[in-house]
C-alpha cells in the first residue's frame, strides 16, 4: 500500500482553504479565549477531513477524465495509478467515521458538515454541469466554512463577513474557471466549459473581485474602524493573485498559487497579523 499516495488523495495542501473557518475566531477577538480557540481547532479539522472526503469521492468521479488533463493525470493518485478504487474506498470510509465521532464534538457544526458533504456530492455529480450554479455551489463551500467556524464559538455570522466570503469565492471559483477554459483546448475535461467564454467569465471575476473590496470595506468601516489599514493588503492581494492567473498560468488551484508565490503569501499573512494586533484587547 502506497501510504504517501493515499495521504496526496486526501490533498492536505488543499487544507489551506479551511483557514476559513478561523475568520470568526479572528474577527470576534475570541483568539486569546482557550475554550474558543479548542472549539475553532476542531470545526477546522472536521472540515478538513469533510473536504477530503469530498476530493476522494470526486477522484473516483472523475479519474476517467483527469487522465485527459495534462496535470491531474500526474498529480491525481487514482488517475496515475497510484491508487487502487478499494483503497481509496477503505479511506473514504475510515474518514467518515471519524467524521460521525465529531457529532460528540458539536452537532450544530457538524449539521453543516453534513450539509457541505451533501453539496459536495451533488456538485460532483450533478451541479458541477449547470452553468453558473458550479460556480456558486463552489463559492458556498466556502461560506458554509466561516458558518461553521461562527458556529463554533458562539457567535453570529456577520452579513458583511457572509457577502464578502461569498464574493472572494465567487472571484477565486471564476479565476478557476478560466484557467481551465484556457486549457480546454488540450484536453475536453470538463463539460461545462462549453457553456461558457473567457469574456463572461471575466466579467464574473471582475464582479466578485470588486464586491469583494466593497463588502470588505463596508464592514471594516462600519464594525472595525482601526482594521482600514488591510484594506490596501486585500486590494493588493487580489491584484497580485489577478497577476498571477493571467501571467503566469496560475490560478486553477488558489491553494496553489498561494503557497507558490512568496509575495502573496507574505501579504496574506501580514493581513492576519495586522487583523490580530489590531483586534487584540487593548
Amino acid at each position: 500500500m502506497n501510504i504517501a499516495a493515499l495521504i496526496k488523495l486526501m490533498r492536505p495542501k488543499q487544507w489551506v482553504k479551511n483557514a476559513f473557518v478561523l475568520a470568526p475566531l479572528v474577527f470576534s477577538a475570541k483568539f486569546l479565549q482557550p475554550h474558543a480557540i479548542y472549539a475553532a481547532l476542531i470545526a477546522f479539522v472536521l472540515f478538513c477531513l469533510a473536504a477530503s472526503a469530498t476530493y476522494i469521492i470526486n477522484d473516483i468521479r472523475d479519474r476517467e477524465q483527469d487522465r485527459l488533463h495534462p496535470e491531474k493525470c500526474k498529480k491525481r493518485p487514482l488517475a496515475a495509478g497510484d491508487v487502487t478504487i478499494p483503497q481509496a474506498l477503505v479511506l473514504l470510509s475510515l474518514i467518515l467515521v471519524l467524521l460521525i465521532m465529531g457529532c460528540f464534538f458539536d452537532y450544530r457544526v457538524m449539521l453543516i458538515i453534513i450539509a457541505y458533504l451533501l453539496m459536495n456530492v451533488a456538485y460532483s455529480f450533478k451541479l458541477k454541469h449547470i452553468p453558473v450554479v458550479d460556480i456558486f455551489t463552489i463559492a458556498m463551500g466556502f461560506v458554509l466554512r466561516v458558518l461553521a467556524g461562527a458556529v463554533a464559538i458562539a457567535v453570529p455570522l456577520s452579513g458583511f463577513m457572509f457577502v464578502t466570503t461569498l464574493c472572494l469565492a465567487l472571484y477565486l471559483a471564476s479565476i478557476k474557471r478560466q484557467k481551465e477554459l484556457q486549457l480546454e483546448t488540450k484536453a475536453n475535461t470538463r463539460e461545462v466549459l462549453r457553456y461558457y467564454n473567457l469574456d463572461l467569465i471575466r466579467r464574473y471575476s471582475e464582479i466578485s473581485a470588486s464586491s469583494t473590496l466593497l463588502f470588505y470595506s463596508l464592514y471594516v468601516i462600519t464594525n472595525s474602524k482601526h482594521l482600514v489599514i488591510t484594506i490596501p493588503f486585500v486590494l493588493f492581494g487580489l491584484f497580485r493573485y489577478w497577476y498571477l492567473a493571467e501571467c503566469t498560468g496560475q490560478g486553477e488551484s488558489p491553494t496553489e498559487a498561494l503557497l507558490g508565490d512568496y509575495i502573496l503569501l507574505m501579504v496574506t499573512s501580514a493581513w492576519v497579523i495586522i487583523a490580530v494586533y489590531e483586534l487584540w484587547p487593548k
